[in-house]
Order: structure tokens, then C-alpha cells, then sequence
């Protein structure tokens, strides 16, 4: 099935959903390169993020409000969860570990995923202002990080701001439809991106680490300017005000997290932690 039928959808195939269709991207499997502690600390940055948030996702399928949105976030899921993949294979090479040990075998305070993405699905309005923060953040970084020094990061950027670019594209097609509908689609609309905006100013706090990573990784406080002009136009034509409120202190990336992620977690590592060392 192709989205192409959904309103504001890409109009190139986006695929069937497939869990054989996430496979780790080409320069991982050929180059067999290998981070240095700080670099894999950075992917594990990002592959949790994509972890995570693709983690949430699938927990639409079967509850999205049309047949075809439940293809459409389990789409974007899946295309989250192989960036993850690429990401976290390439943090682990470092230490030994596989993409696998990474995802299971972490508790809470060994991740590194902004809170952003830990928040709670909610309803659907909830769900759609995540991924329009999400996604138009997940855009600009691996547009910028296209150009990193490490030829691997690069690589993956450049795969992954592709799909990132069709998930922006959805977001933006539900805000406006759920913003400018019913009254009450409106109210949820709103509710969701106040209660989700607190998070946004996380993703652009530069770490300690970004400073030893210069041409490696991508300052997120430079990131901000472009976030906010794309954002801003879509809120307008939507008829919505930029939220304001009280700002969230952060620290995923220091490995402090919501209790929320332990919900996550539990869910995601369950099956592998009772059946150690079991495929299928």
C-alpha cells in the first residue's frame, strides 16, 4: 500500500510495512567503521531518540483513526527504528555491543534520548504534535550533519533526512487538518502541542560534548533559527499561537528521564530479557 492516497502524502511509494525492510544501512554493513568514544557517544544520542520515538509509534497500530494512518505510523516508525539501527550499531562497535545489547540490555539512566520523545503518545493530536516537533528537529539536524566529518555519521544523514523530510511533511498535513476542523479536533490540537512545547528547548542545548566534537557534530543551538522558521509558518496557517509556558530543565542526554521512559523500556526489553540469546 502507498500513501499517496493520504491527504498532503508524499507521492513516491512509501512502502509496505515490513519488518524484513529494516536493515542496516550500506555504509555499516560494508565499512565496518568504528567510532571513537566521544563520536559513539553522539550516535547513541541520536539512535536513542529515533529509538525510542519509534518505540511509541508502533503502539498506533491498529488504534490510528483511519485504516491507512495506521500504515502511515508504522511506516514512519519503521523508517525511525532502521536509523536506530545504523546508529546504535555504530555507538557499539566502540564498546563491543550490537545494536541489540544497546536496546535491551541498557536500564533507564544509560540512555540518552531528549524528553521530547519519551512523552507519552496521549490521543492523536498528542501523537502528531510530538512528531511535528520531532520531525522538523530530526530535519534540520540531518540536513546539517550531511556535511559531519565522520564519513559514517554523514552517510546516515543523508538516508535518513529523506525520510525525515516525508514525516515532517505528514505532521504538517495533520495539523492543519485536526487545527482548522471541528471545534473539537481544534481543542486537542491545541492541548497537545502545549503540553509537548516544555520539551522543545532541550533539543537545542549544547553539551559538553558537542564542543569536542567540532565538525563531527552538529550544535543544536544552531539549529534553532531554521526549526523556528519552518514551524512558525505552519502554526499560522493553522491559526495557532507558538505555546508558551514553563520550559522543561531536560537531561535525558545526562541520562535523567521522566518516569515515563520506564514504561517504555519495560514494554520494549520485556521479551528479550526473559528469553536471553533466543531468535526467531
Amino acid at each position: 500500500m502507498t500513501e499517496t492516497s493520504r491527504p498532503g502524502a508524499a507521492t513516491a511509494d512509501h512502502g509496505h510495512v515490513e519488518v524484513d525492510s529494516v536493515v542496516l544501512s550500506a555504509e555499516l554493513v560494508e565499512g565496518g567503521s568504528v567510532a571513537s568514544h566521544d563520536v559513539a557517544e553522539y550516535a547513541l544520542w541520536l539512535g536513542d531518540d529515533a529509538l525510542v520515538i519509534a518505540q511509541q509509534l508502533g503502539w498506533w497500530i491498529s488504534r490510528a483513526p483511519e485504516l491507512e494512518e495506521d500504515v502511515a505510523l508504522g511506516n514512519i516508525g519503521l523508517d525511525l527504528l532502521g536509523h536506530a539501527r545504523s546508529l546504535l550499531h555504530y555507538a557499539g562497535a566502540e564498546s563491543g555491543r550490537s545494536e541489540d545489547d544497546l536496546a535491551y540490555w541498557r536500564d533507564e539512566p544509560q540512555f540518552r534520548s531528549a524528553h521530547l520523545f519519551e512523552q507519552p503518545n496521549g490521543d492523536f493530536a498528542h501523537t502528531i504534535a510530538r512528531q511535528f516537533i520531532a520531525a522538523h528537529y530530526l530535519f534540520e539536524l540531518y540536513t546539517r550533519l550531511q556535511a559531519s566529518g565522520d564519513a559514517t555519521l554523514a552517510a546516515i544523514a543523508a538516508k535518513s533526512v529523506k525520510e525525515v523530510d516525508y514525516h515532517r511533511d505528514h505532521a504538517v498535513q495533520w495539523i492543519l487538518r485536526l487545527a482548522l476542523g471541528t471545534d473539537e479536533s481544534r481543542r486537542r490540537m491545541v492541548t497537545g502541542l502545549s503540553d509537548l512545547w516544555p520539551y522543545v528547548d532541550e533539543l537545542f542545548v549544547d553539551e559538553p560534548l558537542i564542543d569536542r566534537l567540532e565538525g563531527v557534530a552538529v550544535r543544536p543551538s544552531s539549529l534553532r533559527q531554521a526549526f523556528d522558521e519552518a514551524i512558525v509558518p505552519v502554526l499560522a496557517e493553522a491559526e495557532l499561537d507558538v505555546p508558551r509556558g514553563f520550559i522543561s530543565s531536560g537531561g535525558g542526554r545526562g541520562g535523567r528521564h521522566s518516569e515515563n521512559l520506564g514504561f517504555i523500556l519495560a514494554e520494549m526489553q520485556v521479551l528479550a530479557r526473559a528469553h536471553p540469546g533466543a531468535s526467531w
